[in-house]
């Protein structure tokens, strides 16, 4: 038997926030999302999405033991010709939860020197903790060159999804991914290859049965 066949999966329609307000995971789960863009929460208007962004991070980053992870995929946007940098609101929300950064990668939307416009070429990877450090010897490469397969439109990157699972494994404790804003399951799915059990919350009951059911195929090497 594989270890995505051993790994369990559960995929609830509702509501991510409500779940990380109730904070206190176990020890062995780490939350990794991709927290909703400005686009997807209209009714916020783009200040009460600041808010609400800068808050859930702090919400995550709170809600996991002190040894274990919240792990973050973000890309930035552009807003009236000037750049909005997820990363920067992450660690606001880190910084009220006391969590530290662990490590920041950079993920290649697209070839390096090629001009995009509305979001960049790249995409943020943010992992922090309150409690636990890494030595030096346990570096991972900062750039991941390729996005990977992308499940749907607002998906993590197939690649980061991986790297993220590699490193749960090997240096932590966490053998559970929790998604709150899981959308079609991408790093569900990728997290039960690894032979982690998942948690997924999607408020869209279609997207959130995709979740139940996606499957990957082998890993790109």
């Amino acid at each position: 038997m594989t270890a995505a066949t051993e790994a369990r999966r559960e995929v609830i329609c509702g509501d991510g926030v409500e779940l990380l307000r109730r904070g206190h995971l176990p020890d062995d789960q780490a939350v990794v999302t991709s927290l909703p863009d400005a686009s997807e929460l209209p009714g916020l208007g783009f200040e009460g999405w600041r808010d609400w962004f800068v808050e859930t991070s702090a919400l995550a980053c709170a809600a996991v033991a002190d040894e274990a992870v919240s792990v973050f995929y973000q890309t930035d946007v552009k807003r009236d010709g000037r750049w909005v940098d997820k990363a920067h609101l992450v660690l606001t929300g880190a910084d009220r939860a006391g969590a530290h950064l662990l490590w920041h990668k950079v993920v290649c939307r697209a070839p390096p020197g090629l001009a995009t416009f509305g979001r960049p070429a790249y995409a943020h990877l943010l992992c922090l903790s309150r409690r636990l450090t890494l030595p030096p010897g346990r570096s991972t490469p900062d750039v991941l060159p390729r996005l990977g397969e992308m499940t749907w439109a607002r998906a993590m990157g197939r690649e980061a999804c991986e790297a993220v699972a590699r490193f749960l494994v090997a240096d932590t404790r966490c053998r559970t991914v929790v998604d709150p804003f899981c959308g079609v399951g991408t790093m569900l799915a990728v997290a039960n290859a690894h032979g982690l059990d998942a948690v997924g919350v999607e408020r869209s009951a279609k997207r959130a049965e995709r979740a139940r059911r996606l499957v990957l195929g082998p890993a790109p090497r």
